[in-house]
């Protein structure tokens, strides 16, 4: 990041007006337009971070999210999640163009929903740490749907504030959140090509990883790790195999370790303490409590099983 410019934005009123809309009507809360936005970062050397979190949906005719191999148009419906204090950055296909874009953008400061029970389950929906391009893409259908849960929130924060406002925006943003949770779980399902061919990736990943010396030379491999290889963020890796495989990164991670130790222990003639060695296990004891958690047989007694 050497050389970029970071803007800190601290407040919805503070966002604003460095983005020249109407003054916030709520210093909590707002629900923009995106047409209506003033676009004064443009370029590579320019950061952005927020202090509350941010839930978009646009339409942007010239900006591209690229997926794995695949590049996709935001001129669909793209729903995007950022939470407090996450650095992003803006770009265009064309330098010359700013993004043509329409859409919606709910802002939540942290305060809004301190003390309340959102404040801790709104930190358990992983698409607040998904990148970008891991956005969501949604029907028309569902864009109608979220629309007008957007419409209550505006609606409810411009009328007359009372000791009820509060828990109604909270219980429509809540319901924002758990349909957005829903949809991933379709888009993790309807996207088979783009999916499957994360799943691929994971298998050589894995695969290749466990017959080389990086084993021992620099252990297990971590779902950071995995992540990193596979050009996608670890919740997103984790949340999509669990949809479609029922297993964590961490549960793929350890079968495929079990795979291999399985393999030395009916093969070759080395030791338990080797095996583990070789497995990337400084102690053949963690090698073995986690072998029989996964199998119900010690090392061992897998071994001798062929015997």
């Amino acid at each position: 990041m050497a050389g970029k410019k970071l803007y800190r934005i601290k407040t919805i009123s503070e966002f604003h007006r460095l983005r020249q809309l109407p003054e916030a009507e709520h210093p909590l809360i707002s629900v923009i337009n995106l047409d209506q936005l003033k676009s004064v970062f443009v370029g590579d050397d320019t950061l952005l971070t927020l202090d509350f979190y941010w839930i978009a949906l646009r339409h942007s005719s010239n900006v591209k999210a690229r997926y794995g191999q695949q590049v996709y148009d935001f001129d669909k419906g793209i729903l995007s999640f950022m939470s407090p204090n996450q650095v992003f950055t803006v770009e265009c296909s064309n330098e010359k163009e700013l993004p043509e874009k329409s859409g919606w953008a709910l802002l939540i400061h942290p305060d809004f929903i301190w003390n309340t029970p959102l404040a801790k389950t709104i930190k358990q929906y992983e698409f607040f740490d998904y990148a970008v391009y891991e956005a969501l893409f949604l029907s028309e259908k569902e864009e109608k749907k979220l629309k007008g849960i957007i419409e209550n929130i505006e609606q409810e924060y411009r009328g007359n504030i009372d000791n009820f406002s509060q828990s109604i925006i909270i219980s429509h943003i809540e319901t924002l959140l758990n349909y957005s949770e829903r949809f991933y779980n379709r888009q993790f399902i309807t996207r088979k090509k783009a999916n499957h061919q994360i799943l691929e990736s994971l298998e050589k990943l894995l695969t290749d990883y466990f017959n080389s010396d990086d084993l021992i030379s620099k252990g297990l491999p971590t779902a950071q790790y995995v992540s990193g290889k596979l050009n996608v963020s670890v919740s997103y890796l984790s949340r999509l195999l669990k949809v479609l495989t029922g297993q964590t990164t961490q549960q793929h991670i350890h079968d495929k370790l079990i795979e291999k130790a399985k393999e030395n222990l009916s093969t070759t003639e080395l030791s338990i303490s080797e095996i583990a060695y070789e497995l990337g296990f400084e102690h053949s004891q963690a090698f073995s409590r986690l072998f029989k958690s996964k199998t119900n047989q010690s090392p061992l007694a897998f071994r001798q099983s062929f015997n």
